[in-house]
């Protein structure tokens, strides 16, 4: 397969970002399910929300009431949580790889960004969602996906569609077949905070 039809990018997901204030963490597959460690994942999101929070000063945001850190707080705690646990829950168990998440922050904007492995089959229905995605007004996909969990139908991805929705996160994907195993795929997913 040529490298070209290997990689598939979706959204804005900026490659060889320049490396400045970071911090990565890695889960490495275990004898435990991953599953069973489910816990763990939200306890880690909370941890880069609060390391990251510190960057901020405590004040409120001018002509509001709103505390910048504690918002920086909520709003990095949620997305990191979201990824990681799509990325544990979509996540190639058999290909024995590790899902990482990684926090950058920049003057302008801090991003998030999972990279897990997956099925050809998980990768091609999360292909079509974000297709849909970035092709739907956002109000009524979101109406759609909140009738589909209430109907208890499928797959709802309400947590991506509340970054954009509620946190206006900017998100970006890259999807890479393996050239060593074509039956895994790399996916990376990044979200864009403006700050």
């Amino acid at each position: 397969m040529p490298a070209s039809n290997r990689v598939k990018i979706y959204g804005t997901f900026l490659e060889d970002l320049p490396t400045e204030e970071h911090l990565t963490l890695q889960f490495a597959p275990a004898r435990s399910p991953r599953n069973r460690r489910w816990k763990n994942y939200g306890l880690s999101a909370d941890f880069l929300g609060d390391y990251f929070a510190e960057f901020f000063p405590g004040d409120a945001l001018p002509e509001s009431k709103i505390n910048r850190q504690e918002t920086a707080r909520a709003a990095i705690s949620y997305i990191a949580n979201e990824l990681l646990e799509n990325g544990v829950k979509y996540s190639d168990g058999l290909a024995n790889l590790p899902i990482v998440i990684t926090l950058q922050l920049y003057a302008e904007k801090i991003v998030i960004e999972v990279t897990n492995h997956a099925t050809p089959q998980a990768v091609a229905a999360y292909q079509q969602f974000i297709e849909r995605l970035l092709n739907a007004n956002l109000e009524q996909l979101y109406t759609e996906q909140l009738e589909k969990t209430a109907l208890g139908s499928g797959d709802s991805s309400l947590g991506i569609l509340t970054m954009v929705k509620d946190y206006g996160a900017e998100l970006g994907w890259r999807f890479q077949v393996q050239t060593v195993n074509p039956d895994v795929t790399r996916v990376q997913v990044m979200a864009h905070l403006q700050i």
